[in-house]
């Protein structure tokens, strides 16, 4: 079928390559190399042609093809790069203007001409044989725009508002917490209950062959790819119950837990959070009833915030937030309007990365986009690729006054300035790869509510607002090498260049490790790419990426300023890894302790003879992962320590032999709720969901929800059982089995073909997101810091016992990244000077979302759950991330009363107490005297602490040394 339309239109394709070949020839020199390979598009047409000719004038260089309209009639597609550009619609010609009718002989001979046509209903390519199959076309030419400076602009390029219009900065504010798509059952049970346990003789058993504790490490490449098998469950028994709403074909498996997802889930109308914006679909809803995409950026004097409560915050705020759905800018085009036959337009998804999507806008009955958004976190422009239509920027606040200020040095970009109602400052920059484009050809509608451009308009439209003058004295940039100091000329220098997409490589050698940023860039090649930068970003970054530094901040709502950055790739590192740390108790001061005094070891002897009869397969069985690995995790710990602490290889491997019967009735899938294989989105889940149709089964376990977490633990116990039990770990089963766990929340390889890369750990922000399938119009969110430290650790260690260097040391960096990003966004010392000083009070987030902070938990508001979900588990790598100050702040803050601390009831009070020992010497002892108690109430353990392994953990940080 493409093949035939192809043919039909053989006669205006062969007019258009003369045509094309004029234009690239009296334009710039072409490359004469090997051009790459076209992408396959639907019904396009891609025609090669080089030719040179030597020109000084500033130049633009694009990838050409033409495509078919995506209604039926003789209209155009263009294809530039991986966007689309639309052509005038049925019935309508190309102005004069568009083409010049003119012979040029090329200096090189122009290659043939290729028709590569796709059925978009099947997504299968057909060639034409008539025509021979050739590369991409590829060619450049240079757009003339008006190089007057403001100050020689006429007063009449000043367009201004004269009728009433808009000025609404309404939005809405989720100030309750939203607990109806979110799980709310505490963090653990407290049942414990108890059983038999058969003494081994531990000389028929093997002993670990390999230390736990590493003392170098390199890798030059963190990202190796961990295996590509298939996954070891069964196929879930039907489609996935969230549907993949507008996501076009993938070549890559899908991303659940990233910044884009409110583009595919639900109604589709909550916010992107880009930072420092938030980008929206408008849907036919707001003031303007537009079907635009919303941009939006809100000052601190804009959020809405909540008085701290007595007893449960120790800030003065509990809760800070800003307003969704403030239409400040609405990046449009007047062809996405309902149509007579009262169909709406639509919008699709596609090139689906970890840190990057494509958002299309269709009109009615369109297949191609109007235009077409390309998202990235840190974009300091908004960009729209306009496909031949007529933008419309629009504005609920509405314009007082749009001011066309010419061209930017380049000579290719136009740039307007438009001041709000609010007296909010945004720039407007146009390119257009119309060679005749007209300059100055946006106009301001009486009532400010729309900026109109041209019809027939392809090219990139970006946005980007500008900090107001009272921000500079929050600005706080180490070693600001760039000489501007003027924001809007920071803009000015980098506009029509804009990213597409991101890639990611790390190294590690020793205790340092890096890791690098690079994005691919459209639009004007030879300037540098803008993007912002968070604060754990600008505290790490290396030289001579550092030069790129600016005077550009904007304010985030969750993330303090970001600072605007020059270059197309940063490089970030971290000096402090801990690449020594293994399943020992660990302290900064002396790392793994492993020498106790004499009533530790028996102390942790006698307890962990208690512990390792208790039920470990009841208690690793409660129908829910995340229940089930914590206690897998558990009892993990209690072996190790009887094991490596204590020395008494009897009791260690006697428990050890039902933690593997444990392990084994998981890996053999025989759980109450099983696991599958979901192909729909490409991970490992309860079958909970499919049974029940409810999301929230196993704290969102079916719908990708905390899946760092749950597996974590799983992984945890794994790389313990591993290290106790060396045949265990040979088999093939096993380890492949818990690589598909990591594949699941921490792949590797961008190529999986099961699973997606870096499913949770979002490495822009430096730590995981929890939420995924799950729509919010706040964004993603993540409560427990610490669980997202305890995967980490996990792929860590893991790595270490199975020889995995490249994954050990993706851990380690992990770790320290997010010691630094907790630090800035979660945890909260006295001197935090990122987030808002009304809120550092509270020093643990509570829960974080992209656009905003409440101090609570999801399954209550006491002070102990909202500070101790940042503290479980408590495992060596606790004391790297919360570092004593903190942690006697924190203290002093909330539990420093002993009436307080006495009204803990239940696991909360034996994880503040172990927490309490990381202040000092002297609470690390009370905590000891607490653990080893001889009326110490079992119910202060929680489903994943033990006795023994506490009293190790709190003895650790006074040395081992309790007389």
């Amino acid at each position: 079928m493409g093949g035939h339309r192809s043919h039909g239109r053989a006669p205006l394709f062969l007019s258009l390559i003369t045509l094309h070949q004029a234009l690239l020839c009296s334009a710039a020199p072409h490359h004469t190399g090997s051009p790459p390979l076209a992408r396959d598009i639907p019904d396009v047409v891609t025609i090669t042609s080089t030719c040179s000719e030597d020109r000084t004038r500033p130049k633009a260089s694009h990838d050409f093809r033409f495509q078919g309209h995506p209604k039926p009639g003789g209209a155009i597609i263009y294809q530039i790069g991986d966007g689309q550009i639309q052509a005038p619609g049925p019935g309508h010609a190309f102005p004069p203007t568009h083409f010049v009718t003119t012979t040029k002989q090329p200096s090189i001979p122009t290659s043939s001409s290729s028709i590569v046509a796709r059925d978009a209903t099947t997504n299968s390519t057909t060639f034409v044989s008539s025509t021979q199959i050739s590369h991409e076309a590829t060619g450049s030419f240079s757009t003339s725009v008006s190089d007057v400076s403001l100050t020689r602009l006429t007063t009449s390029a000043v367009q201004s508002a004269t009728l009433p219009g808009p000025t609404s900065t309404s939005g809405s504010i989720n100030s309750v917490l939203q607990t109806s798509l979110q799980p709310s059952t505490p963090p653990f049970p407290t049942s414990i209950g108890s059983s038999d346990i058969s003494i081994v003789n531990p000389s028929t058993l093997p002993s670990p062959s390999s230390t736990s504790v590493v003392g170098t490490l390199s890798a030059s490449d963190i990202f190796r790819p961990i295996g590509t098998g298939a996954p070891l469950v069964p196929d879930a028994p039907k489609d996935h119950p969230c549907p993949r709403i507008g996501i076009q074909p993938q070549s890559r498996r899908l991303q659940t837990n990233k910044f884009y997802s409110a583009l595919f889930l639900n109604e589709q109308k909550s916010p992107v959070f880009t930072f420092p914006y938030s980008v929206q679909w408008a849907k036919g809803e707001g003031q303007l009833q537009s079907w635009g995409f919303v941009v939006s950026h809100t000052e601190p004097e804009q959020w809405a915030r909540a008085d701290g409560q007595p007893g449960k915050d120790a800030g003065q705020w509990a809760f800070f937030g800003a307003p969704v759905g403030v239409e400040y800018i609405i990046l449009s085009a007047s062809e996405l309007v309902v149509n007579s036959a009262n169909m709406t337009p639509g919008l699709t998804t596609d090139t689906l990365e970890w840190g990057s999507v494509k958002a299309n806008l269709f009109p009615p009955e369109w297949m191609t986009p109007v235009m077409t958004l390309p998202l990235l976190q840190g974009s300091a422009y908004i960009t729209a690729e306009y496909h031949w239509g007529k933008p419309l920027i629009q504005s609920s606040v509405g314009f007082k006054n749009l001011t066309f200020a010419g061209a930017l040095p380049n000579n290719l970009t136009h740039k307007y300035v438009a001041y709000l109602h609010n007296n909010h400052k945004w720039l407007i920059y146009i390119t257009p790869l119309d060679p005749s484009y007209e300059v100055n050809r946006f106009d301001l509608d009486g009532r400010g509510s729309s900026i109109n451009g041209p019809s027939l308009f392809n090219g990139v439209i970006q946005v980007a607002k500008v900090p107001r003058a009272d921000g500079a004295a929050t600005l706080n940039v180490r070693d600001i090498a760039s000489p501007e100091t003027d924001p809007e000329l920071i803009y000015d220098q980098s506009a029509g260049t804009y990213p597409i997409g991101v890639n990611i490589t790390g190294t590690v050698d020793g205790k340092t490790g890096s890791y690098t940023l690079s994005w691919t860039k459209n639009g004007t090649q030879d300037q540098d790419l803008l993007m912002f930068a968070l604060p754990h970003h600008t505290e790490s970054m290396s030289y001579p990426d550092q030069n790129g530094l600016t005077n550009l901040q904007l304010r985030t709502t969750t993330k303090g300023m970001a600072t605007a950055v020059k270059g197309d790739s940063w490089t970030m590192t971290e000096k402090d890894l801990p690449i020594e740390m293994g399943f020992s108790p660990w302290t900064p001061k002396v790392g793994n302790v492993d020498k106790y005094s004499d009533p530790v070891l028996e102390a942790v002897e006698r307890l962990g003879a208690d512990d390792i009869r208790e039920d470990i397969l009841g208690q690793t069985n409660v129908s829910s992962a995340y229940y089930d690995g914590k206690a897998l995790a558990k009892f993990a710990a209690i072996c190790y320590a009887l094991h490596d602490v204590v020395g008494n290889d009897t009791l260690a491997l006697s428990g050890l032999q039902p933690l593997k019967q444990a392990f084994g009735h998981h890996l053999e899938n025989r759980q109450r709720w099983p696991w599958v294989y979901d192909d729909s989105w490409g991970g490992v889940v309860s079958v909970a969901s499919y049974e029940t149709n409810n999301p929230l089964e196993d704290f969102g376990n079916p719908y990708y929800n905390d899946h760092h977490f749950h597996y974590g633990y799983f992984v945890y116990a794994a790389a313990v059982i591993g290290y106790l039990d060396p045949e265990w770990l040979a088999n093939s089963t096993n380890t492949d089995w818990v690589n598909m766990l990591v594949r699941d929340y921490a792949g590797s390889d961008l190529d999986d073909p099961y699973f997606p890369f870096s499913r949770a750990f979002d490495w822009y922000h430096g730590h995981s997101w929890a939420a995924g399938l799950l729509d919010s119009s706040d964004g993603k969110n993540q409560e427990s810091s610490s669980e997202d430290t305890m995967a980490s650790y996990a792929i860590k260690m893991w790595g270490s016992v199975t020889g995995d260097q490249y994954m050990e040391a993706r851990g380690n960096l992990m770790l320290a990244i997010q010691k630094r990003s907790f630090a800035d966004y979660y945890l909260y010392s006295s001197d935090n000077d990122v987030q808002p000083p009304k809120f550092i009070g509270n020093k643990a987030a509570g829960i974080l979302f992209e656009n905003k902070i409440d101090h609570t938990t999801y399954f209550g508001a006491n002070p102990e759950y909202i500070q101790g979900i940042h503290m479980l588990p408590l495992l060596p790598f606790s004391t790297y991330i919360r570092d004593s100050k903190f942690v006697c702040e924190e203290w002093d803050a909330y539990f420093r009363d002993p009436n307080v601390i006495g009204a803990v009831s239940g696991g909360w009070r034996g994880i503040l107490m172990a927490n309490y020992a990381m202040c000092n010497t002297t609470t690390a002892r009370e905590a000891y005297g607490f653990f080893t108690s001889e009326d110490f109430d079992a119910s202060y353990l929680d489903g994943g602490a033990s006795k023994s392994w506490y009293t190790a953990f709190v003895a650790a940080l006074v040395d081992g040394v309790i007389v």
